[in-house]
């Protein structure tokens, strides 16, 4: 029979009969404690059962199904016996979070006393906070937020969830998918919930309300929240709004209330293309076609009649046209084949798809359409007078969309700086159309690392560093600016790997001051980061001295052609010219010292007029041939 280590957490401790408590004991106490007989939990406890046994399946201890059931003496008699207050189930929930789904303020002040944080969070991300919402137990959420909860703290969920866009919801969210009235109102106007606070999908309360299946209260949920200042233009899955949504759910009342407000875009589309609209055609609600036609909506969004008429729905079809649609509509030409390769597919699914425009500009904020985020919004592909353009997104008034647009319209056309082809302004946004570009020049390094640098990669990489002084060059003498921000990810590659200077929301303009250029003539940080692991031990890092710029520049030399530095060989390509353009000073400062130097002082064993000699300035002094 196999025997088990003496120590092994699942069993239990020797009772005082001397006889030691088995798994099925632990098991047995489980049980008691599911079926509340306290008699029981006692008896097994005094045989030596594991107070702290985790069944395997969810790791529940007895203590988690005492709070489960709400047994506060079986809770107390557990703790008596060296129930440990703060472990784990397998998905991360302690005893006190337990307590806030059963909605037990009792046991939430017990656990507290015992070391529970306020706000502690299961592997999900749930707090006990968040719990008491989902579960609508009003005592339990009002408890604790007198205690400290954080009302809008957002869900931290594991890294490969948020890679999937899961988990960034509150508290708010999951009461207004739940369907509670009542919690809503205490979050709302007791607890200062933010109404528009977004999941990392980009949903608020209003998303969250409108797509749950099961929520009888939508309507009533929904008024709340519009009355909150809910945004009604926020975007679910696929780029639905709350108008698509309500249209989906076949709810008149609510595309009503919907289209009451002020700001509603009553055109916009999801990510398919689709506007209310045309979705309320498809699902043949005639009432809310009516609705949205009469309150503005265009008919020049799908065909519509053709749609209808498949319907057999006669009067459908004479509703539509007598608000203007076109019984013959003629979509985007299907061959028609972007310029981009690496953005082709996204860019032919817009061209394809009805939008809005936005005076000449016709694009879409959806990440299908995304090309990197900015600490201000984002970059989206987008066609402007149906050039394929990138649009770099700002909010109005923004300062840095006025550096932005002010230095790109001071920059020339086929420039080595990005090309901008206009602006628009639309819902206190301002987008900025330019060059459309394959990959950025951080993305390229990271697919070409760790290849062997050839001929074609020496000649890319200086292909990369021409192009990116004579656009800092440019910038500074034709543009009179100053970038501020050159690094990898802001120099772009077009599809003819032409290289092109970008983002310039953090430049300056020039006033003829050097310190200005400074940050743009600086040295690679990476590069030197990797120089600086030669003096890990010594700590005897480079300074920012002439003396210390010669020596990183002997000191490169002689390293860069090593093969564990091929990665920084391809940023700099050649390093005599890359020195020579980011300090073009450095030549005169060296040549004025050597002219100044006495050699004859300090070196008079080189004077000998039997070694080779070169001229030294002004003929004055002379130095023997090696290091001239």
């Amino acid at each position: 029979m196999e025997t088990r280590d003496h120590n092994d957490p699942q069993e239990g401790p020797m009772s005082s009969s001397g006889r030691r408590a088995t798994v099925e004991d632990n098991h047995l106490l489980i049980k008691a404690v599911q079926t509340e007989d306290v008699d029981r939990v006692q008896q097994l406890l005094e045989g030596g059962a594991n107070v702290n046994f985790q069944e395997e399946e969810g790791g529940w201890t007895p203590l988690h199904n005492a709070v489960q059931m709400s047994r506060e003496d079986i809770v107390e008699l557990l703790l008596r016996y060296d129930a440990d207050p703060v472990l784990r189930k397998k998905n991360g929930a302690t005893p006190f979070i337990v307590a806030a789904i059963a909605g037990n303020v009792k046991l939430l002040e017990l656990f507290l006393s015992k070391g529970a944080d306020v706000n502690e969070c299961d592997f999900y991300g749930f707090t006990a906070f968040m719990e008491a919402a989902v579960y609508g137990n009003v005592e339990a959420l009002k408890f604790l937020y007198e205690r400290g909860a954080n009302v809008n703290l957002r869900r931290k969920t594991k890294e490969d969830q948020e890679r999937l866009r899961k988990g960034g919801a509150t508290a708010l969210m999951d009461a207004a998918k739940e369907g509670h009235v009542e919690v809503l109102k205490i979050l709302l106007d007791e607890m200062g919930a933010d109404v528009n606070a977004c999941d990392n999908m980009g949903r608020n309360a209003l998303i969250h309300a409108l797509l749950s299946s099961h929520n009888w209260d939508v309507e009533a949920i929904t008024h709340l929240l519009l009355d909150h200042g809910a945004d009604v233009n926020v975007r679910g899955e696929r780029g639905k709004t709350p108008l698509i949504l309500a249209v989906e759910k076949k709810h008149f009342g609510l595309v009503k209330r919907l289209l009451e407000q002020e700001h509603i875009e009553i055109n916009d589309t999801d990510s398919d293309g689709k506007t209310a609209l045309l979705l309320a055609v498809e699902l043949k609600l005639k009432d809310i076609a009516d609705l949205l036609c009469e309150r503005g909506a265009s008919t020049d969004c799908g065909d519509l009649v053709m749609i209808a008429r498949r319907n057999y729905d006669r009067s459908l079809v004479k509703l539509l046209l007598s608000y203007g649609a076109k019984e013959h509509f003629h979509p985007p030409a299907e061959d028609w084949k972007p310029q981009s390769s690496h953005w082709g597919a996204a860019l032919k699914d817009l061209h394809r798809m009805y939008r809005p425009m936005i005076g000449k500009l016709k694009f879409f904020i959806d990440e299908k359409y995304k090309i990197a985020d900015t600490s201000e919004g984002g970059i989206y592909l987008g066609l402007y007078e149906k050039q394929e353009v990138a649009v770099k997104t700002f909010c109005e008034g923004s300062p840095r969309a006025r550096q932005e647009v002010s230095c790109l319209q001071s920059s020339r056309e086929n420039s080595h700086l990005v090309t901008f082809y206009g602006s628009e302004s639309h819902r206190g946004h301002l987008f900025v159309c330019v060059t459309l570009c394959e990959q950025t020049l951080e993305a390229y390094l990271e697919v070409h690392r760790g290849e062997d640098v050839e001929n074609e990669e020496d000649e890319f990489a200086r292909n990369v560093l021409s192009s990116l002084f004579k656009a800092v060059q440019e910038l500074h003498l034709s543009c009179a600016y100053t970038h501020q921000d050159l690094q990898p990810q802001n120099i772009l590659i077009d599809s003819k790997n032409a290289v092109h200077l970008a983002d310039f929301d953090k430049s300056i303009k020039w006033t003829g001051d050097p310190q200005e250029v400074k940050r743009d003539l600086e040295i690679n940080a990476d590069v030197m980061k990797k120089m600086n692991e030669f003096y890990k031990k010594s700590g005897n890092f480079y300074q920012n001295t002439v003396g210390d710029l010669l020596k990183f520049i002997r000191n490169l030399g002689e390293h860069i052609d090593e093969e564990k530095h091929k990665k920084m060989k391809l940023k700099i390509g050649d390093p005599s010219r890359y020195f020579q353009k980011t300090f073009p000073d450095l030549v005169i400062y060296v040549y004025t010292k050597l002219q100044n130097t006495e050699y004859r002082k300090h070196f008079p064993q080189t004077h000998s007029s039997n070694k080779p000699q070169c001229d030294g300035a002004g003929g004055t002094s002379r130095l023997a041939s090696p290091g001239c």
